[in-house]
């Protein structure tokens, strides 16, 4: 591993989950406090916060959480409320996404490689997917975000700090929620849907265990404690994943329809979705 590379991973930083870290700046405390209210650490160059009229709702959980599912059906209940909804996630930037799709397919990348990766991904989408959603008025609905690539990295060794500095500048999200899910049903979820599961899900390249299941658990757990973490941080809404999908779904519903000014949170899905509410 290179010396470049050595001097991010490893040490450093306490375990307190809190995506800050960016180098100090000196700044008047109240402009310090109005940039807190949009971002984790800097701003955006150039950003108006008069221009953003749009809600940022963030939906994380680890694989098998159903995060992709509720995502689903909350677009199109937003839709059929009236409102224009944007979805965002990982790996769906025009500049990178198959580019990393690509180096995940060969096992065969650095652990920071692959940080800088998804966070080039990350920054991507926010300014050409997020934040022109935002101006518009739009809700964009996020299938995770940095938290997720922040537990990633911690895990894997990568010094905390470094990577609240590398993600200083992204918008703090309206809503955060948090499908808590146990390892062990994370893993049925994920087997019974692809009849398999993938070598960087089960962190199979940090060596945990020669045995799959036992790997992914591992691995998982470790993932869901630097949640737990974090949540307690940046006060997520926290909700039982292994609860029903419509009773899951209602909740969102009921959470966002207060931020959104929807008084009737009914919904019943189309026959396109009918097939994921269980």
């Amino acid at each position: 591993m290179p010396d470049s590379e050595k001097d991010k991973i490893g040490g450093g930083g306490t375990l307190d989950g809190s995506p800050t870290g960016a180098p100090a700046v000196t700044k008047a405390a109240g402009e310090e406090a109005a940039t807190s209210q949009y971002f984790f650490g800097e701003p955006l160059v150039g950003f108006d916060p008069s221009e953003i009229t749009g809600q940022l709702v963030v939906i994380e959980g680890m694989d098998g959480s159903g995060r992709s599912t509720q995502i689903a059906l909350l677009q199109e209940w937003l839709e059929s409320e009236g409102f224009s909804v944007q979805t965002s996630g990982l790996r769906r930037s025009n500049l990178v996404g198959r580019d990393i799709d690509e180096l995940l397919a060969k096992n065969a990348v650095t652990r920071l490689t692959l940080s800088l990766m998804y966070a080039t991904d990350f920054f991507d989408q926010v300014e050409h997917r997020i934040l022109p959603a935002l101006r518009a008025g739009a809700v964009v609905l996020a299938d995770r975000f940095i938290f997720t690539l922040i537990a990633r990295g911690v895990v894997r060794g990568i010094n905390r700090d470094y990577l609240s500095g590398l993600y200083a500048m992204a918008l703090r999200p309206h809503l955060t929620f948090w499908l808590n899910v146990r390892p062990e049903t994370a893993f049925a979820r994920e087997f019974k849907k692809a009849q398999a599961i993938s070598y960087w899900e089960a962190g199979r390249d940090m060596s945990l265990s020669h045995d799959l299941y036992w790997s992914f658990i591992r691995y998982q757990t470790m993932i869901k404690r630097e949640f737990e973490v974090m949540a307690k941080k940046n006060g997520f809404i926290e909700l039982d994943g292994e609860a029903s999908v419509s009773q899951v779904n209602r909740q969102l519903r009921l959470k966002i329809g207060e931020g959104l000014g929807i008084r009737a949170t009914k919904y019943t899905p189309s026959a396109a979705l009918a097939h994921l509410w269980r």
